[in-house]
């Protein structure tokens, strides 16, 4: 059962965030919270119910436990998830599935995400838990611009949910994502 959050719940969202994702694929504490202000952009997360075994790695500054989160920005046209990341803790439980099949269900347009490329083991499972979750990898070059200030760019794919997008679509799609998303123009 998926959750919107709030910024009151944002430390322990942040915490996974860190854990999960290489440097240059966050923002800086204040800048990722900043972005609740975004019309567009909502944090759902999905509670950590009672798990045997599981070790509380929450921050104590957070209202919420999370199993793991969700940064979408639903536009117009398409739902894109920023963010997905499970409880380090947590992983390989079938949670990831779990929440992104409920998210899936929340939203009735195309949904695309950004994935590392298939150059070792981890990046190409990643890719897989996808595919197994319906998602399609589109082979169109794209490169995540600078997340922020001092961070570099970041040679990545758009994977979309259930089909492949054509080369207009997905040009449709970088532009909304690098003018809204990342606040920059087109790259290449």
């Amino acid at each position: 059962m998926l959750q919107l959050t709030s910024q009151s719940d944002f430390p322990e969202i942040y915490r996974i965030m860190q854990a999960s994702f290489p440097d240059d694929e966050y923002r800086p504490y204040n800048e990722q919270l900043a972005l609740f202000q975004e019309p567009e952009y909502r944090i759902y997360y999905m509670p950590v119910i009672e798990l045997e075994g599981v070790v509380n790695n929450s921050n104590g500054n957070s209202k919420i436990q999370a199993a793991g989160f969700l940064a979408v920005w639903e536009f117009e046209s398409f739902t894109y998830i920023e963010h997905f990341a499970v409880d380090p803790a947590l992983r390989n439980s079938g949670t990831g599935s779990t929440m992104l099949q409920e998210l899936v269900k929340k939203y009735q347009k195309p949904i695309c995400l950004e994935v590392e490329l298939p150059e070792d083991e981890l990046t190409s499972r990643r890719i897989g838990f996808y595919e197994r979750n319906e998602f399609v990898f589109n082979e169109y070059s794209y490169i995540q611009p600078p997340i922020s200030k001092g961070k570099s760019p970041v040679p990545l794919r758009i994977m979309t949910y259930r089909s492949e997008i054509t080369w207009e679509e997905f040009q449709k799609m970088k532009e909304i994502l690098y003018r809204r998303v990342y606040k920059c123009e087109a790259m290449g």
